[in-house]
């Protein structure tokens, strides 16, 4: 008898099934087409990426190869577009080769370049903050004071790895303008932070003991 319910009870469930497949087909049809639409999509869109980062990669190879070969303004027009092409990895370095190597005399450009990466490329915030902190680096020799604390506003109001950084290159700022209270201020500010670099917090702490009596 027990035998008997258990085949009655899995041909029911049987034709159950068959019942939802049969009164669903269509819905699964279109279920199943757009899962697979979807996948098709994603590989195809990653594909179409890794071919262009390959042909970034390839560009700033090309660019990098041929610069001391070609003549300065071929190099500095094609690292320029491969900036604006707002690549996460090959647009900040072929700014930072622009800067290394001093290919750029004009300093606006520079930080038009600068903005390019910071404003306009989609770049992880640590990312962006680094870029930042370079061009604060970058022009801490001739802006006043009101824009190099401008440029690293978004660092020094955040809990960014650079924030130590960024404090430590505003003490010096201050200290290299004879403004010691300031300078001193700052440096302050990076023994109490907790996520310091080791060698920055150190270096003020000297500084503090050498310069300030502390």
């Amino acid at each position: 008898m027990d035998e008997e319910v258990k085949i009655i009870d899995t041909n029911t469930r049987n034709e159950q099934i068959k019942k939802f497949f049969i009164n669903n087909m269509k819905n699964l049809i279109i279920g199943f087409s757009i899962i697979l639409v979807v996948i098709l999509g994603y590989l195809l869109m990653k594909e179409v990426k890794d071919r262009k980062k390959i042909k970034l990669a390839n560009q700033f190879n090309i660019a990098i190869i041929n610069f001391k070969t070609e003549d300065k303004k071929v190099t500095v027009d094609q690292l320029t577009k491969l900036i604006n092409k707002n690549d996460t990895t090959y647009s900040p370095l072929a700014l930072y080769f622009l800067i290394d190597n001093n290919l750029i005399d004009n300093r606006d450009e520079i930080n038009s370049l600068f903005d390019e990466l910071i404003i306009e490329t989609s770049l992880d915030e640590e990312i962006k903050n680094l870029i930042t902190y370079k061009k604060a680096l970058f022009n801490s020799d001739f802006v006043s004071e009101n824009d190099l604390l401008q440029i690293l506003d978004p660092i020094i109001n955040s809990e960014s790895i650079w924030k130590s950084h960024s404090l430590y290159l505003i003490a010096e700022y201050f200290y290299s303008k004879n403004q010691k209270e300031k300078a001193k201020e700052f440096f302050n500010q990076i023994m109490s932070l907790s996520n310091a670099n080791t060698d920055i917090k150190v270096e003020s702490k000297n500084r503090l003991n050498r310069d300030f009596g502390e």
